[in-house]
């Protein structure tokens, strides 16, 4: 069965030519040019991946995005953002977004972003890492590999995917440096054509709610090298 693909993109070549390549391809590809149109769309159909335009009538890629996370829709997204545009590239990860494509773009760079989410997204398995464990206990975190959670006794931290793979990988290894090559491979797989910035962007997100909720674990940064995650007065427990 062939992969769906919504495409949200209101600029009609570039639609076209998104169409046109991913049909080619062999995908099942739904364009809509309207960002309200295109949320009912990925909130009401069961699409394997969204390719999402920042600018849009209606409805901007961000507010999309939130709309997604809010409605716990985790189909994942690719978004598309203007060259030199760095602040959407940042803003569009911090909202969930799983890859990024600047315009322009080559036709052969798109198919092989789309290709390497597809294949990193379903071949992931749901339960990483510690599959084994139903509880990690880190200083005042309770971790639920299974459930994708993180509570600070017994009020959840709200963490998107990837923060939480980032925070399951550090706190396995805590005092250990993980350098950003690692965290990109663990997380984003081997095939992530995205640079460096995305990990640093998620590692900032987890950092800053961590922060917020709870005090004896924190992430620190390892000028030129990566981070590693600190518990100054508390060791990590693993409960079956």
């Amino acid at each position: 069965m062939s992969n769906k693909i919504l495409v949200i993109e209101d600029e009609p070549t570039l639609s076209r030519l998104l169409s046109y390549n991913l049909i080619q391809e062999g995908y099942d590809t739904t364009v809509i040019d309207h960002g309200g149109d295109g949320l009912q769309a990925a909130l009401q159909g069961n699409f394997d991946l969204i390719i999402l335009d920042i600018m849009l009538p209606g409805m901007n890629g961000f507010e999309i995005l939130n709309r997604l996370h809010q409605n716990n829709v985790r189909t994942p997204v690719v978004i598309l953002t203007a060259r030199n545009a760095e602040e959407e590239v940042v803003q569009g990860l911090k909202h969930g977004a799983d890859d990024y494509i600047t315009k322009p773009f080559g036709v052969a760079e798109l198919l092989a972003r789309v290709s390497a989410v597809l294949r990193r997204t379903q071949n992931e398995d749901p339960k990483p890492l510690l599959s084994n464990e139903k509880v990690i206990q880190a200083g005042e975190l309770s971790i639920y590999p299974e459930k994708y959670e993180v509570n600070v006794q017994g009020q959840p931290i709200s963490l998107r995917p990837k923060e939480f793979e980032v925070l399951l990988y550090l706190v396995q290894r805590p005092g250990m440096v993980i350098s950003r090559d690692d965290l990109m491979n663990v997380v984003w797989g081997f095939d992530y054509i995205g640079g460096q910035r995305t990990v640093d962007v998620h590692v900032s997100s987890l950092r800053k709610k961590l922060e917020l909720e709870q005090q004896s674990v924190r992430i620190e940064s390892i000028r030129g090298v990566g981070y590693k995650l600190v518990m100054p007065k508390k060791l990590v427990q693993s409960l079956k």
